[in-house]
């Protein structure tokens, strides 16, 4: 979250750190320990750089929250107010003993999944008999439900990156004789011009590669009359676009109608689990209701992998639509809807889009059209 896009950074960090305090206390966490990773930056709007120097959110149950800084890093960081204060640390000091240093006589503390375990193992000396365990199990509950401003700033990437599966769609990017690779590449220029800070990934599979689900792009070019699968997405202004479309290089029901049978399958299954993702519904019956389509259409076995996986400020993080998480979806939940079908060396399709669960019901991010479209040569 950055502060000239998102106003009052300071008091929205100031809640979130209320919050955590309160799952500490009632998770009986004394101490949380926050290094390299998205909780920082949800707690503080920093990102720390994955150093062989330590980056540490010290966040005492009853005290003030402090960050350890090497002295390099210090200018990187900007000050939040009554949040955290900014401690740096010289080349010659043990940052992890100054951490201890922070927190004594902690015996339950939650580390950051993230941090590096050259850390951790450095640090135990300093508070023996201390118990560990994950933090998120106190910020990720926290980070599951997103704000007005996160489903705002998810919105404003989907937009974006909807606009450019709509010039996919239209032929505007052209494809055939084209590599994977050059494709991908111009996706993600298309990213970055759309106003993201980053490409997180631009997956271009044709054909018999579209059936592996994150196939690399390569050399292999593409031909008339295959299934292009383009899967791509960045971070814009902190938070996360995720889509993935498909088109055919020639008329489908005329060359492919295998292809155009199994799509009609895809298009049904994926707005059978939007339709699902209702507030109170558990997130395996999100997946089930792809997969019962799927399956009953007798492609059941080619649905290889999860529906769906919560975004944010990460690409891939809780709630996970999946069989076996029971979690029931709660107003702010954002994830993907992403059944596919793959068939091993013929053909792979993926329909995908970002849905946020509201009281008013599933508020889908991406909004470009979900049929297979054709697209010339």
């Amino acid at each position: 979250m950055c502060a000239d896009t998102l106003g009052g950074v300071t008091s929205i960090y100031l809640d979130r750190l209320d919050r955590v305090r309160t799952a500490m206390t009632e998770q009986g966490v004394d101490a949380l320990l926050l290094s390299v990773g998205h909780d920082l930056p949800y707690l503080t709007g920093y990102q720390a750089m994955p150093l062989e120097r330590l980056t540490l959110l010290v966040v005492p149950r009853d005290g003030d929250a402090t960050m350890l800084i090497p002295r390099l890093e210090a200018p990187r960081v900007d000050a939040q107010p009554g949040v955290f204060e900014l401690q740096p640390w010289n080349e010659t000091d043990d940052p992890t003993e100054l951490a201890a240093s922070l927190i004594p006589g902690a015996s339950k503390i939650a580390v950051g999944d993230q941090m590096w375990a050259r850390f951790l193992v450095e640090l135990l000396p300093h508070l023996p008999g201390a118990e560990y365990r994950r933090a998120v199990d106190v910020v990720g509950p926290l980070r599951m439900v997103k704000d007005q401003a996160e489903i705002d700033a998810l919105a404003a990437a989907g937009a974006a990156v909807d606009r450019i599966a709509a010039d996919l769609q239209s032929g505007a990017i052209p494809l055939v004789g084209r590599t994977e690779a050059d494709v991908s590449a111009e996706l993600s220029a298309r990213i970055i011009a759309e106003g993201h800070q980053k490409v997180n990934f631009a997956i271009v599979a044709a054909g018999e590669n579209a059936a592996s689900p994150h196939h690399h792009a390569g050399s292999r070019v593409i031909r008339e009359r295959e299934i292009v699968l383009c899967d791509f997405g960045g971070t814009m202004n902190g938070y996360c676009s995720d889509i993935t479309r498909c088109v055919f290089t020639g008329d489908v029901a005329a060359d492919a109608p295998d292809i155009a049978e199994a799509y009609a399958v895809l298009h049904e299954a994926q707005s059978a689990a939007v339709a699902a993702a209702t507030v109170g519904t558990p997130c395996q019956d999100i997946d089930r209701a792809a997969r019962q389509v799927i399956a009953d259409a007798g492609y059941g076995e080619y649905f290889v992998h999860r529906t769906g996986h919560g975004i944010g400020l990460e690409e891939h993080e809780d709630p996970y639509i999946v069989e076996g998480n029971a979690t029931p979806l709660a107003a702010g939940h954002a994830f993907s809807v992403e059944p596919g079908i793959y068939v091993p060396d013929r053909w792979g399709m993926r329909l995908e889009d970002i849905v946020v669960a509201t009281d008013d019901g599933p508020r889908p991010t991406n909004t470009v059209d979900h049929g297979l479209h054709d697209v010339v040569a």
